[in-house]
C-alpha cells in the first residue's frame, strides 16, 4: 500500500488530481522500478503525467526529447506553475544560458530537462550529458521515429546512440498514434524490444467526428464555429492561399481569426501562435505545420477544410480538440475531387517507396471519408482495436448525416453558473498575462466549471477542485475565492450557495463517487459488478477502495483473491521486496492480472 499511497500523494500535491487515469498507474510503476516502455495513448488522456511522475520518484534528472520549442516551453510552464523543477534547452537560450543551466543540472536542481533532438544528434552535446544524474529518459511524440510514422524526423532516428552515453538507463516512449507497423519501428529503432507495450483504448468518447459534404462549405464552416460560442477553433488547409483566403473570409463574417503557415515570417507565426494559446485570437486557420507544439486544452472545434494526408494524421491533428475531457466537434469537409489533388502531388514524389506509402495513407484516408459505417469504429479497427457497440452515438454516420452540429456538442456544463465562469475566465487571464503563460496554466476549464459549480469559499475547499494541487492552491487560490466570495455578495444567490462549504465542496469525483462506491462494497458486490453498476473502469473502483480503506476500517474479505493465488502473489511481493505492481507482474505472468495484485495487495499492508 506506501507505494501507491505515495503515488497518490503526489499526484494531488502537485497536479491536483484526485487518482490515476487508467494504465497510468500501472505505466508509472512500471518505469519507477526501472524497465522500458512503449506508451500508446491518445491525445488527452496523461501521457506526459506518465514520465513526469516518476521524475519526481526517481533520485536524478529525466530527459526529455520534445521535437518542438513551442510544446517544450508549454509543458515547461505547465510544471513550474505546478511547482515541478522543469526547464528546457533549445535554440531560444544564448550559449551562457545552456551553460548555467546544465551545471545547475550537473548539481541536482532540476528534476525535468526538455531538449531537441536535433541538438540530441551533435556528438559534443552527448558527451556533456555524460556528467548529469540521467534517472530515466523519455522519447515525446514517438512516432516520429518511424519511416511508417505520419511526420517522421530524421534525429529521431539517431536517438538510440544515447543507449551508449546511459546503458543502464530506463526508457520511456511515448505517442498518440501508432499503428502496429508504426510501434514494431519505434521499438526496435529505441531497442525497446524488451520492454513493455503500454497499448490505451484509441477512443475519444467526447469527440464527435462529422463529414460534410464541400457544396456550401463556408456556410457548414460558419455554423461549426457558432456552435462553439468563444472556445477555440483549428481550421486546417491543404495550401497556404487557402489559409489566408478562408482567414480573410471568416474576419468579414465578424470572426476574430488570423492565418498560419511556413510562409510566413518567425515573428508572424510566433505572435500568432502566442495569440492563439493566449486566447487573443480564439480561430487559427492553418497548414499542418500548425499545432504539433500546442497544449492548449480548451480548442472545442477541429476543422479539416481539406482532405488529411493520412488517417494517423487525421487521428493526430483531430486530437487537438477536447484535450480536457469536454464535448467538442472534428469536421472534415470532403468531395470526390480532393482525391485528384491528393494524386497529382504524388505522382511528383521521386522516390517510388515513399510514392508508395503515401498512395496507401490516400486510399485509407479516402475509405474513412467515404464509408457509410460508424466512423468512430473505422479509426479504433484501424489502430487494431475493437469497437464492441453498433452505434457510437458520435458521428454523422450514427446520429445521422442532418443533425445539426448545435444538437451534437454542449460546451459550460450541468449546473455550472455562467456568470460566474465568465467571471474567472477573466481572472484567469489577468493572473496568466501577469506571469507570461497562457491561461490554461493557471487552470483548465474544467477547473473553473468545478468553481462555478461547487462556489468553494476557503483554501481548503478550493484543494478539492479537480486541477488545483498545492502550489496552485497557493499561488491563485486567494484570488480565485475573492472573486468567488465578491460574486456572490454582489448577486445574493441563494440555493446552493446557502448549503454548509463541506457539503458544497464535495465534487462527485471526490465525494460522493466515494460514498457511491461504499454502498456497494457493503453490498458485498463482485468488482467487476460494481465497474458494471458505477459505469466506471475497473482501475477507478480500485482506487475509490484503496482511497477508502485508508480512511476507515472496512470489511473487504469478499474481494481478497482465493487462498492458493494470496499465497502465491504474497510471495510474488516479498520476493520483489516492496509493494510495487510492475516487478510482481513481471515474475508472475500474464495469468495475475493487475486488479487481482492491487487487491491482494490492501491485506498485505
Amino acid at each position: 500500500m506506501e507505494g501507491i499511497i505515495d503515488m497518490l500523494t503526489l499526484l494531488k500535491k502537485y497536479f491536483g488530481f484526485d487518482g490515476f487515469r487508467p494504465l497510468q498507474e500501472e505505466i508509472v510503476q512500471h518505469v519507477v522500478s526501472g524497465h522500458d516502455a512503449l506508451v500508446v495513448m491518445p491525445t488527452g488522456s496523461g501521457k506526459s503525467l506518465c514520465y513526469q511522475l516518476p521524475a519526481l520518484v526517481l533520485p536524478g534528472l529525466t530527459l526529455v526529447v520534445s521535437p518542438l520549442i513551442a510544446l517544450m516551453k508549454d509543458q515547461v510552464d505547465a510544471l513550474q506553475a505546478n511547482g515541478i523543477a522543469a526547464t528546457f534547452i533549445n535554440s531560444s537560450l544564448t550559449p551562457f544560458e545552456i551553460d548555467q543551466i546544465l551545471r545547475e543540472a550537473q548539481s541536482g536542481k532540476w528534476k525535468l530537462l526538455y531538449v531537441a533532438p536535433e541538438r540530441l544528434a551533435n556528438p559534443s552535446f552527448r558527451q556533456i550529458l555524460r556528467t548529469l544524474p540521467v534517472s530515466l529518459i523519455a522519447v515525446d511524440e514517438a512516432h516520429c521515429i518511424s519511416e511508417w510514422g505520419h511526420d517522421f524526423r530524421t534525429d529521431y532516428r539517431n536517438l538510440f546512440q544515447l543507449r551508449y552515453v546511459f546503458p543502464t538507463v530506463p526508457w520511456i516512449a511515448l505517442t498518440a498514434t501508432a499503428n502496429v507497423r508504426v510501434r514494431e519501428d519505434v521499438q526496435a529503432q529505441l531497442r525497446l524490444q524488451n520492454g513493455k507495450l503500454f497499448l490505451s483504448s484509441f477512443n475519444r468518447p467526447n469527440l464527435t467526428y462529422l463529414v460534410r459534404p464541400k457544396k456550401a462549405s463556408f456556410e457548414t464552416l460558419v455554423q461549426a464555429i457558432t456552435s462553439i460560442g468563444e472556445s477555440s477553433a483549428i481550421i486546417y488547409c491543404f495550401s497556404r492561399k487557402e489559409t489566408e483566403r478562408l482567414a480573410l473570409k471568416l474576419k468579414a463574417r465578424g470572426f476574430n481569426a488570423l492565418p498560419y503557415h511556413a510562409g510566413l515570417n518567425d515573428t508572424l507565426r510566433r505572435r500568432t501562435q502566442e495569440k492563439f494559446i493566449r486566447d487573443e485570437c480564439p480561430i487559427i486557420v492553418a497548414t499542418i505545420a500548425f499545432g504539433m507544439g500546442i497544449d492548449k486544452p480548451n480548442v472545442r472545434l477541429v476543422v479539416h477544410a481539406d482532405l488529411p494526408r493520412s488517417v494517423e494524421g487525421y487521428y493526430q491533428e483531430t486530437g487537438r480538440a477536447g484535450r480536457d475531457g469536454l464535448p467538442s466537434i472534428c469536421l472534415m469537409l470532403y468531395s470526390a475531387g480532393d482525391r485528384f489533388k491528393r494524386e497529382y502531388f504524388i505522382r511528383r514524389i521521386e522516390d517510388q517507396d515513399e510514392q508508395a506509402r503515401e498512395r496507401q495513407q490516400l486510399n485509407q484516408m479516402i475509405r474513412f471519408a467515404e464509408t457509410r459505417t460508424c466512423r468512430r469504429k473505422f479509426l479504433l479497427e484501424y489502430f487494431g482495436e475493437v469497437f464492441g457497440e453498433t452505434k457510437c452515438e458520435g458521428c454523422d454516420i450514427c446520429l445521422g448525416e442532418h443533425a445539426l452540429l448545435a444538437e451534437v456538442v454542449s460546451v459550460g456544463a450541468k449546473d455550472v453558473n455562467h456568470d460566474l465562469f465568465q467571471r474567472l475566465r477573466i481572472l484567469r487571464r489577468q493572473l496568466a498575462d501577469a506571469r507570461g503563460v497562457p491561461a490554461y496554466i493557471v487552470a483548465s476549464d474544467r477547473t473553473l466549471q468545478e468553481m462555478a459549480k461547487f462556489f468553494p469559499q476557503s483554501l481548503d475547499s478550493l484543494s478539492a477542485i479537480h486541477g488545483i494541487g498545492t502550489e496552485k492552491r497557493k499561488v491563485f487560490g486567494a484570488q480565485f475565492l475573492a472573486a468567488i466570495q465578491q460574486y456572490l455578495a454582489e448577486t445574493g444567490a441563494k440555493e446552493d450557495l446557502t448549503q454548509k462549504e463541506e457539503d458544497i465542496v464535495q465534487t462527485e469525483s471526490v465525494s460522493d463517487t466515494l460514498l457511491a462506491t461504499k454502498a456497494l462494497i457493503e453490498k458485498k458486490m463482485p468488482l467487476a459488478d460494481m465497474a458494471r453498476e458505477r459505469g466506471l473502469e475497473i482501475s477507478t473502483i480500485l482506487n475509490h477502495i484503496e482511497k477508502l480503506v485508508k480512511q476507515e476500517s472496512m470489511d473487504i474479505t469478499h474481494l481478497k483473491p482465493n487462498a492458493p493465488r494470496f499465497e502465491i502473489i504474497h510471495r510474488a511481493f516479498k520476493q520483489a521486496n516492496g509493494f510495487a505492481l510492475a516487478p510482481v507482474r513481471q515474475r508472475l505472468g500474464e495469468d495475475f492480472s493487475y486488479e487481482e495484485l492491487r487487491l491482494a495487495r490492501l491485506f498485505m499492508k
